[in-house]
């Protein structure tokens, strides 16, 4: 015999959602990220910790509603997605407008992270160490050492910490941002084929009237 349908569903379980812990895994990244090279007193210090922190606190907030109202989920989830691609952007302008390269999306320092599957900002943190021990400054594409030319300049230890700080953080937001988009298009779904608490509402109402 089937359950009766619940007019407020289970909900809240963000926690156990993979984009809630890769954008909160961002979020810590972030913070650090920050406070070793951002100036305390620049603005997009402040921008960049509040868009990550948006994109989590949403997600969560989102699932939290979700009980009374499938379209404040869906709304908060889209406020969440928007949030880490405010950030995305702003790593990219950091490195873009410091001469730093952006790796590609194939490269295999950043598949290597992500097959990491790291938990805590700690992780994040020894893969840099990593890839910073095990390249020296000098990397080519696909992870391989490529050998400097007489004419290159050598990066400082700083700025290669800087460079593979902020690509590691764009391959945690590609992945959030990656989740985040199959979750809405899960929400949509949904939220067109039930609709939300109203049509929830009349269905629990007509099943308790049937059954007596």
């Amino acid at each position: 015999m089937n359950e009766p349908e619940q007019l407020i569903p289970l909900h809240g379980g963000y926690r156990k959602l993979k984009s809630f812990q890769v954008a909160q895994l961002a979020y810590d990244v972030t913070a650090r990220f920050c406070d070793r090279y951002i100036e305390k007193r620049s603005r997009t210090r402040d921008q960049m910790v509040q868009a990550a922190r948006s994109g989590v606190q949403n997600i969560a907030e989102g699932s939290q509603a979700s009980g009374t109202s499938k379209k404040m989920e869906l709304k908060l989830t889209n406020v969440a997605r928007a949030s880490l691609e405010e950030l995305r952007l702003d790593y990219e302008d950091y490195l873009r407008q410091r001469g730093l390269p952006q790796w590609p999306r194939e490269d295999a320092r950043r598949a290597e992270l992500i097959a990491r599957r790291p938990a805590t900002a700690d992780d994040v943190a020894q893969w840099t160490r990593d890839v910073h021990d095990g390249h020296d400054g000098r990397h080519g594409r696909g992870g391989q050492v490529a050998k400097l030319k007489s004419t290159e300049p050598i990066q400082s230890t700083e700025s290669t910490y800087a460079e593979i700080s902020a690509n590691g953080a764009l391959a945690l937001l590609a992945v959030a941002c990656s989740l985040l988009d199959r979750q809405i298009t899960t929400l949509e779904k949904s939220f067109v084929e039930e609709g939300g608490f109203t049509e929830r509402l009349y269905r629990v109402r007509g099943e308790r009237r049937s059954r007596g």
